[in-house]
């Protein structure tokens, strides 16, 4: 990370919501190291997610919160106790599937979640700039070729990709009836599918394909030609972080951003699955399974992120090999007891040196 960052985020007051989960603990850590005093607000794990989340050691060093950002007052009391001066939005119900099983709860925590928090924001002096992220999802997909820009119509067919849609109509509401001086900075980023150390969602590929591995079965795919922008976590978060910083700075940088890697590493779901068992090793496998859902999910999807790479010269620095490799040895300590905490400190410092030498 840049020493401008180090400046910026050295003994600032920061909030993340969603702290508790996947792209939380790496953003946390992240935080730390750039000598942040951070406060979470998010549910408390469970399952799979609490031991990440305990073993990622999170609670030594962030001042956890637990609340739902459903419970706007809840929520402002935590901004009135700390005060804080920069904000990541993360919370969120982040899988597509399960929001055909639960609309309401999807839409309940996307978008009046987002509400909540930036009508805190609103109602919050000390805060300078703020982060909400959605997805790339949040486009009105029409299986195009191409990437799709910041300007394209947004839309949403399933109720997770439609609820984003929708936070990014109350950010832009909020931005132009109460934020149009810039006070405080504000911007959405929409990131790709993001593959990393931690991740054990349902219904996501490569959670799927450890799982599958670790328990000596095949790895089950129910679309093996879709068509998805995979990147490590690392891509994205320090987008964020950077985007959070320099829009403090500058106003004209703050708006909306796609997040993603190069169209090469936009592959097939069954080329990551390859890419994943050459890595994982231990003959592991995959083969095809349909199944009966209703859950539509888009066959081809793609960013434009010549925006972020103009504006901040933020480019991808590991391919979709390197952020499969990075996963799996994440996932093999775990499954090995050994200390993720210091290994996911040590990508991170990998990361940062790709950065600097690039």
């Amino acid at each position: 990370m840049t020493q401008d960052m180090r400046e910026f985020y050295a003994g600032k007051r920061v909030l993340v919501t969603g702290h508790t989960g996947f792209k939380g603990i790496w953003l946390t850590r992240m935080l730390r190291l750039l000598g942040a005093k951070v406060t979470g607000f998010a549910l408390s794990p469970t399952g799979e997610a609490a031991k990440v989340y305990a073993r990622a050691g999170i609670d030594g060093f962030v001042d956890s919160v637990v609340g739902d950002v459903r419970d706007l007052s809840a929520l402002k009391r935590t901004f009135d106790r700390i005060a804080p001066e920069v904000v990541f939005h993360l919370a969120a119900q982040p899988i597509v599937r399960e929001s055909y099983r639960d609309p309401v709860g999807t839409y309940a925590t996307n978008v009046m979640g987002t509400v909540h928090l930036l009508e805190c924001v609103r109602l919050c002096p000390s805060v300078r700039s703020v982060i909400i992220v959605t997805t790339d999802k949040v486009y009105d997909n029409r299986e195009w070729c191409w990437g799709y820009r910041e300007t394209d119509r947004l839309g949403g067919h399933d109720p997770y990709a439609n609820s984003k849609s929708c936070a990014e109509l109350v950010v832009e509401s909020y931005r132009r009836s109460f934020f149009a001086d810039n006070k405080p900075a504000l911007s959405a980023v929409r990131a790709g599918n993001v593959i990393g150390g931690g991740d054990f969602a349902v219904d996501r590929i490569i959670p799927d394909c450890i799982r599958a591995a670790c328990a000596g079965n095949k790895i089950a795919l129910r679309n093996p030609h879709s068509v998805r922008p995979y990147q490590h976590v690392l891509e994205p978060l320090y987008a964020y972080l950077r985007i959070c910083a320099a829009q403090d700075e500058d106003e004209s940088v703050s708006g909306c951003y796609n997040v993603g890697p190069d169209a090469a590493d936009c592959v097939e779901t069954g080329i990551l699955a390859d890419i994943f068992c050459a890595a994982w090793g231990e003959g592991a496998s995959w083969e095809e399974r349909s199944e009966r859902t209703t859950a539509v999910e888009a066959n081809f999807l793609r960013l434009d992120c010549s925006k972020l790479k103009a504006k901040l010269g933020i480019m991808p620095r590991w391919n979709i090999r390197q952020a499969v490799s990075k996963t799996v040895e994440w996932a093999k300590a775990y499954r090995r007891g050994e200390d993720v905490a210091a290994l996911m400190d040590r990508q991170i410092g990998e990361y940062n040196e790709e950065v600097k030498g690039k």
